[in-house]
């Protein structure tokens, strides 16, 4: 394989692209509750607020990764950050929580386009050697959006007003766009067709999947309401898993899965993100509503996570060349329950200081498992299905987030209207942003106390489920991988092969 060039230039293009999506969705989590309070918006409202995004960009992603092999990875990146722009203006003016919704369904258009063709370009531009290099690279990247996101955010929030977090978009997605004409030549691999029934199956689906989750605890299993959409989400989940096996050309290719390293990373790295995503929509609120922190030291709370992860990251690519890429990330996940198990502990009137430890923890699980994992599950990819292949890895993450967000969630909700007293007013025992803005507006410490306490008891139990999905991810990478080096060695022949015939980026413009 001839090296790119500019690669390393096409790399910064390549992070500018994925911080803004990066920005977004962790300003998002820090801006919950001003929205909350303007949009008028219940707990339900929330949810899909932030459901939305993830369900279009993981529905939409393996048809986006096609479309980049076919039509051309810059090209389809650039449609993907001009959407992505569009979306966020419409997103800051939003006047209804319906508005905001459909913002963020745009804005997930836009992010499906861009993240395959992100990851697609690394992968053919980059060799076997220097890869790993660049994965790290770009996970830097990343967590600077992690911690940058929040902090941004938090001190938009004070100073203007939330809509100026989806504004802190545009700029950035600008600057991506100019890049990304001045600096990145054009790529295309092997054509796939669209797998168009494949991706209206899994889309409906997992939106009946997540909304049956999400109605369960307000409606009861037995309604009609929550039975349909469970009947929905079976019926179009298996007609997609049949689907996948029947045609020529599908979204799934399901041959990856024989490779025991992408099988391993796979499932691993959904029960991971299913843990992680439903972290970073309750923490939020429990440092804001029961904590009382403001949105910028919300922010804050997140520096020992990036710091630790960053120091962490290099020091799990020195390891990786003496460690396996199985054993680094079982460690890697076993420290994150950990940390799991560190945030189930907190407790009305803690302070700042067990929360830093707790994000310390999982800061030092991320940066030694997650590269680790990330490094394996790429490295399983035929050069031929780089589109496909990355889209698929981004469907895995962002299919664990939604199920996470929607599942943690209801726990979360759940055990709070069950911990509530039963004389407290109906809206007060369903969401916590009720019963705080009911108290405060009839200067009902009691009511504020005891939403606070059945809320810091939720957050335990939600903390608890994500540890115990955390465990069985690194139980899984130490079943699932085993025999990874050999897998990899056997990938690694084949892929030089391939990438022999790996159509080679011309520049255009």
């Amino acid at each position: 394989m001839v090296r790119q060039p500019q690669r390393w230039l096409i790399l910064i293009v390549l992070c500018l692209s994925s911080l803004v999506l990066v920005i977004d969705n962790m300003v998002l989590t820090v801006s919950i509750p001003p929205i909350a309070a303007d949009l008028k918006a219940g707990a339900q409202d929330i949810q899909w607020i932030i459901d939305s995004y993830i369900l279009v960009f993981a529905g939409l992603l393996l048809t986006s990764g096609s479309l980049s092999d076919r039509f051309g990875r810059r090209k389809v990146m650039i449609i993907g950050l001009v959407l992505f722009g569009a979306a966020s203006l419409v997103a800051a003016v939003a006047s209804s929580p319906g508005q905001l919704i459909a913002g963020r369904v745009l804005m997930g258009v836009g992010g499906a386009l861009v993240m395959p063709s992100t990851l697609s370009i690394l992968i053919t531009v980059f060799d076997e050697e220097e890869r790993p290099k660049a994965i790290a690279a770009w996970s830097a990247v990343a967590m600077i959006g992690l911690v940058g996101g929040p902090v941004l955010g938090g001190a938009l929030i004070a100073h203007f007003w939330w809509g100026a977090v989806f504004l802190l978009n545009v700029p950035i997605a600008v600057v991506a766009i100019i890049a990304a004409v001045v600096l990145m030549p054009e790529s295309k691999g092997p054509w796939r067709k669209p797998d168009v029934p494949g991706m209206v199956l899994s889309m409906v689906g997992m939106t009946a999947l997540v909304w049956s989750i999400i109605v369960l605890p307000r409606d009861g299993f037995t309604s009609a309401g929550t039975l349909a959409a469970l009947v929905v989400a079976v019926a179009s989940l298996t007609a997609f898993g049949i689907r996948q096996v029947r045609t020529d050309s599908p979204m799934v290719p399901i041959k990856l899965f024989r490779n025991r390293v992408f099988t391993g990373a796979s499932f691993s790295l959904v029960l991971l993100t299913f843990a992680t995503g439903g972290l970073m929509l309750v923490l939020t609120q429990y440092l804001q509503f029961v904590l009382d922190f403001t949105p910028t030291d919300t922010g804050l709370a997140f520096i020992p996570l990036a710091v630790a992860s960053l120091v962490c990251n290099g020091l799990g690519a020195a390891l990786g060349k003496k460690v396996s890429p199985r054993v680094l990330t079982a460690v890697g996940m076993l420290i994150i329950a950990g940390g799991f198990g560190l945030l189930a502990t907190l407790s009305v009137g803690d302070g700042f200081t067990k929360v830093a430890l707790a994000m310390l923890v999982l800061g030092v699980g991320s940066g030694l498992g997650m590269p680790a994992a990330a490094n394996a599950l790429m490295g399983a990819i035929p050069g031929e299905h780089a589109g496909v292949g990355s889209a698929l890895n981004d469907t895995i993450q962002q299919s664990g987030a939604a199920l996470g967000v929607a599942i943690l969630g209801t726990v979360l909700s759940s055990t709070y209207t069950g911990e509530m007293p039963a004389g407290a007013p109906a809206p007060a025992r369903h969401a916590v942003t009720d019963a705080l803005a009911l108290a405060a507006e009839h200067g009902d410490g009691a009511l504020a106390g005891a939403a606070r306490q059945a809320f810091s008891t939720a957050t335990s139990t939600t903390f608890t489920v994500g540890g115990i999905a955390v465990l069985a991810a690194a139980a899984l990478t130490l079943v699932l991988m085993r025999g990874g080096a050999k897998g990899q060695a056997e990938h690694a022949e084949q892929q030089s092969e391939q990438q022999t015939e790996q159509p080679v980026a011309e520049p255009v413009g």
